[in-house]
């Protein structure tokens, strides 16, 4: 008969059992040097049936157990301090870990050494799984390692469990028609976010951002503590972003609660960022969309408007030239302070004029990720080559930029 399924103990479990009798274990502790035999057995259950195998009277529980020290017999106020450090925060799913004295488990370790035990479990392992069943008992709420709300950590060196509160994630699409919008919480340069004259004690360089109106209904909602805004790339303060608009992810650091009226919510944002920012197909998500966010390098297609002495007869000549042509582009001037200095290859992929009037054309191009469109028309003094100036032959003036599409859902 299979002892794993059925723990009917061997000679050689018992003798193993027999070896662990007087070393002081409490009956969690000398059944978990068996944990890994008996499918559906709790550790005492384990212990009872081994001293019953052994004809031994099972000893009484004691709070000076050799390897757990009573950790065990105290998970009643363990319960009771993870329900207390969590006082304030909505969860519905949990995970637990324990913190041990290293040198507790190195005890545990030789000892299963000493009474020649193969099956033995850790106690962090045992410790964390009681927990979390007495706390799903406790709660109503349901543990285990998929997408929980909270982490609870206890900490049997100095009697404390500390809680991890999880982000709560929502994706989105966002409009931005506001040419002095950053998309991020934009610090101060002078005093890099702590508030000072140059602006204004506010800590920012500009009042507001996508991000800031897109959270801030967000924050109220859920008594998050904090935000971070992750984009598929950014375009610049003075562009628009339209048409289907820009992939996101918000992320909402400790959020104190997790159910909301998101209807609600959105019809607040509508209402904040007018004229602003509109946010489509906004939804919860996971962490794992941060990932396939800000990794995405899709192609876009921007509407340009240029200021310049040429003809559209020389912009279409030149257009031929420079659509699927390598173009070498050197961190911009603009971006230098925050950006390592390198050459980028980049491509325009397609390129039309849309309108032209006297001294002013507007383009229509689709380009690969990452290519500086304003610095490939007017060449940035050089580091953008070939840019159109000098495929024109003449200085050319970027007067607009929008971003039409983000071209992510493209095959």
């Amino acid at each position: 008969m299979d002892e794993r399924s059925t723990f009917e103990p061997s000679d050689t479990t018992l003798s193993s059992a027999r070896r662990a009798v007087d070393k002081g274990l409490c009956p969690e502790c000398f059944g978990r040097l068996f944990g890994r035999l008996g499918h559906g057995l709790s550790n005492p259950e384990r212990a009872e049936r081994l001293y019953r195998a052994l004809s031994i009277e099972l000893p009484p529980r004691t709070e000076t157990c050799a390897l757990c020290g009573g950790a065990f017999d105290r998970l009643p106020t363990w319960v009771e301090r993870a329900v207390r450090a969590a006082e304030g925060f909505e969860w519905h799913r949990f995970t637990c870990g324990s913190r041990w004295d290293p040198e507790r488990l190195a005890r545990e370790e030789a000892l299963w050494t000493e009474v020649g035990s193969e099956w033995g479990e850790s106690a962090r392992a045992a410790f964390n799984r009681e927990l979390g069943k007495r706390l799903e008992r406790h709660t109503g709420a349901s543990g285990g390692p998929d997408r929980p709300d909270l982490v609870f950590l206890a900490d049997l060196m100095v009697g404390r469990v500390e809680i991890t509160v999880l982000p709560l994630f929502f994706r989105g699409r966002y409009r931005k028609l506001d040419r002095t919008l950053p998309q991020t919480r934009w610090p101060c340069r002078r005093c890099r976010g702590r508030g000072c004259d140059a602006c204004g004690g506010s800590g920012k360089t500009y009042p507001t951002s996508v991000e800031e109106l897109v959270a801030g209904p967000l924050l109220r909602a859920t008594g998050a503590e904090g935000s971070r805004f992750h984009g598929m790339g950014r375009e610049d303060i003075d562009a628009r972003m339209l048409g289907r608009g820009r992939p996101f992810v918000l992320e909402l650091l400790r959020p104190h609660l997790r159910s909301i009226a998101l209807g609600a919510v959105l019809a607040e944002l509508a209402r904040e960022a007018v004229d602003r920012v509109e946010v489509e197909g906004f939804e919860p998500t996971d962490a794992p969309e941060v990932v396939r966010v800000k990794e995405a390098a899709p192609e876009k297609t921007y509407r340009v408007g240029i200021r310049g002495e040429t003809s559209v007869a020389k912009v279409n000549e030149a257009l031929t030239l420079a659509v699927g042509r390598a173009i070498a582009q050197r961190t911009p001037t603009r971006v230098a302070h925050r950006r390592s200095d390198r050459v980028r290859t980049r491509r325009i992929v397609a390129a039309r004029v849309v309108d032209a009037t006297e001294g002013r054309i507007t383009l229509d191009l689709r380009t690969e990720a990452g290519t500086y469109v304003k610095e490939w028309v007017e060449g940035d003094g050089g580091r953008t080559e070939p840019s159109l100036s000098a495929l024109v032959g003449v200085p050319l003036k970027v007067d607009f930029l929008d971003v039409l599409e983000i071209h992510d859902t493209e095959a």
